[in-house]
C-alpha cells in the first residue's frame, strides 16, 4: 500500500518513489509562505586533497565556509561524516553529528524531518524515505549536482559510514584514515550517492567504497570529494 505526504515546499513521496511537484497556491486570502532557510546542502567543492579534509574539524570548517559565502553562516554546520576508533579516540557517527532537523536545501525542500526520518530508523520511516535525491541534493548556491549520465559524474559523497549513520566497527578503514590520508594505497572512503542512482545499493549515504583515498581516486569512481553538511542548530 502506497501513502502518499507532502514535505516542505512542493514535494510528494508516493511509496519508494520520489518527484517534485509544482507549489500549490496558498488558500485565498492567505499569503504565500516564505520558503524555510537552507540548513542542508551538498558542497560545491571538496578540500582538494582527495579524501584529506583536515579531519572532522577540517570538514566542519568547510561546510561552515560555503554556508558563510551562501548568507547562512549564522548557523552552526558540520560535515555528515563518520570516524572509527582510532588511538585511544572513540568512533563517530556521522548521524550523531548532524543535529535533530529539521533539514531544507537551498531551495526550500524539506530532506527530512529528523535524524530517523533521514535514516529510516522504522518502518513507517524506511518505506517513506528520506528526500535525498538528485533534484533535492542541491549544493549551497542551489545548484544540482551532477550525476550517473552527467560529464563529469560527481555523485559520490564521501560519508565514512553504514547505512544507520553509524560508523563502522569491523577494524578495516572505511574513512581514509579519519579523513586525514590522500594516498592511494591507505584504506579508503566509504561513499553514498546524491541521486541515488548507479551501482551498489543506491543509498544516499552508504553505496559503495572508493578505490583509494587520493583525488584521482575519488574521481574515478565518480565523485570529487564532496560531502554533506548539515546545520545543526
Amino acid at each position: 500500500m502506497h501513502h502518499t505526504r507532502t514535505l516542505g515546499i512542493g514535494l510528494i513521496v508516493a511509496g519508494m518513489g520520489y518527484y517534485v511537484a509544482a507549489q500549490p497556491p496558498p488558500p485565498p486570502g492567505q499569503p504565500a509562505q516564505p520558503p524555510q532557510p537552507m540548513s542542508f546542502f551538498v558542497t560545491s567543492a571538496g578540500g582538494g586533497d582527495g579524501a584529506n579534509l583536515g579531519g572532522l574539524a577540517g570538514a566542519d570548517r568547510i561546510c561552515q565556509r560555503l554556508a558563510t559565502a551562501a548568507g547562512r553562516g549564522d548557523k552552526t554546520w558540520h560535515a555528515y561524516l563518520s570516524t572509527s576508533a582510532a588511538n585511544g579516540q572513540a568512533a563517530v557517527n556521522a548521524r550523531d553529528r548532524i543535529g535533530s532537523g529539521p533539514w531544507y536545501n537551498a531551495k526550500g525542500a524539506r530532506i527530512a524531518q529528523n535524524v530517523g526520518d533521514l535514516h529510516g530508523d522504522t518502518l513507517e520511516q524506511a518505506r517513506r524515505g528520506n528526500n535525498v535525491q538528485k533534484p533535492t541534493s542541491l549544493n549551497e548556491k542551489g545548484e544540482v549536482i551532477n550525476g550517473v549520465g552527467d560529464t563529469p559524474n560527481r555523485h559520490d559523497m564521501l560519508t565514512g559510514s553504514q547505512l544507520d549513520g553509524t560508523a563502522f566497527a569491523d577494524g578495516q578503514d572505511h574513512t581514509c584514515g579519519n579523513w586525514t590520508s590522500n594516498t592511494a594505497g591507505r584504506g579508503s572512503a566509504q561513499l553514498g550517492h546524491s541521486d541515488r542512482t548507479g551501482g551498489g545499493n543506491m543509498s544516499w549515504n552508504s553505496t559503495h567504497p572508493s578505490r583509494g583515498c587520493s583525488q584521482e581516486n575519488l574521481v574515478a569512481t565518480g565523485g570529487a570529494g564532496l560531502f554533506y553538511c548539515f546545520a545543526v542548530n
